[in-house]
């Protein structure tokens, strides 16, 4: 697969015009409903399926399945990030209105980093192919521990990454707005919001061990890979909001998922010496093992409404009150003008 530069341009162009679509149409904090996180994710979900279609026309049938392929696997295991998520903000009572934000630099930071791993698995794998062993190895193990732990739930009360930001970084114990960093008397402190974001972008780098070399399983195509994660992260702020308060009712999704790393694993272990298995057969695969488990899920739970998720720890912050917020000072102050002028 040649892929010229210019596309390779043209892919970087669009994220960027959609990330400045995105946070223009969101630059004022409010309560992202139900109804526009159908909106945006169906618009998110359309863009990711129109490039798929494009590369299909442009590149064949099978650099177009395996796009799909990994499109898919990509947007099923992110919904494991969406519980994740949730569970954080419920964890550190972020107010709904400042979610967004968060999510969106955790997004773009995910970008970067998942584009330095696809660059680095990329050269590994050119330069030792016996990796794709270990990958596959992985795959499969990481899919039977996550069998055999689907009930346990992480407690951002007790992560190690959250210690270590507190116990080196100055921190309010109150939100202040969508500010991640203010002044107060002279000294400037990270707010709650910051200590989320870092958390985030620590779940992405933890996920994208499982999700990177899945995708390997499917496509060895940097430039699929790379595209196939991009649109589907893209795409995860809408679904956090549009599942976050359906998250209970996915009980066997979490075995779905295990399932699929089984495969693509088997699948990467066999393709090596022994047997490639079609992209279409895998594609297929992948297709009704997540059908199989979103619609085992939906009808046991059948009934039940949706509900937000429920904290099990009280959260130790709060909000900023209208008075603390008009006592910020500036967070970069300007040094004054005469300071300025040159001696």
């Amino acid at each position: 697969m040649n892929v010229p530069l210019w596309a390779w341009l043209a892919v970087f162009a669009v994220i960027v015009l959609m990330l400045a679509v995105d946070l223009v149409a969101h630059r004022k904090a409010h309560v992202i409903g139900v109804r526009e996180a159908a909106l945006w994710s169906s618009a998110w979900v359309a863009v990711g399926v129109g490039f798929g279609v494009l590369v299909w026309q442009l590149y064949g049938a099978e650099s177009g399945q395996q796009y799909f392929a990994g499109y898919l696997i990509e947007k099923s295991l992110a919904v494991d990030n969406v519980f994740i998520w949730a569970i954080i903000f419920t964890y550190f009572a972020v107010p709904r209105e400042y979610q967004h934000r968060v999510l969106f630099f955790g997004v773009l930071g995910a970008l970067v980093l998942r584009g330095l791993f696809i660059a680095a698995g990329s050269a590994i794998i050119a330069s030792a192919g016996w990796v794709l062993y270990l990958f596959a190895a992985f795959l499969i193990f990481t899919g039977y521990r996550m069998i055999r732990h689907r009930n346990d739930h992480p407690e951002p009360q007790k992560s190690r990454v959250l210690r270590l930001f507190r116990r080196h970084v100055p921190m309010t114990d109150r939100f202040h707005g969508q500010k991640f960093l203010i002044r107060k008397n002279g000294m400037v402190l990270a707010t709650p919001l910051l200590a989320v974001l870092v958390l985030v972008e620590v779940t992405d780098i933890i996920f994208a061990v499982d999700s990177i070399p899945a995708i390997f399983a499917v496509t060895d195509e940097v430039f699929l890979v790379f595209t196939a994660n991009a649109f589907a992260i893209l795409g995860l702020r809408a679904m956090y909001f549009l599942l976050a308060d359906l998250i209970h009712r996915f009980i066997y999704l979490k075995i779905g998922l295990a399932l699929v790393l089984i495969w693509v694993g088997i699948k990467m272990l066999l393709k090596t010496d022994i047997f490639y298995i079609p992209t279409p057969l895998s594609l297929g695969v992948i297709a009704t093992i997540l059908g199989m488990s979103i619609g085992a899920s939906l009808w046991a739970t059948r009934g039940q409404e949706r509900r937000a998720p429920v904290g099990s720890v009280d959260s130790p912050f709060g909000v900023a009150t209208a008075a603390e917020m008009a006592e910020l000072e500036p967070v970069w102050r300007r040094r004054p003008r005469e300071a300025r002028k040159p001696m």
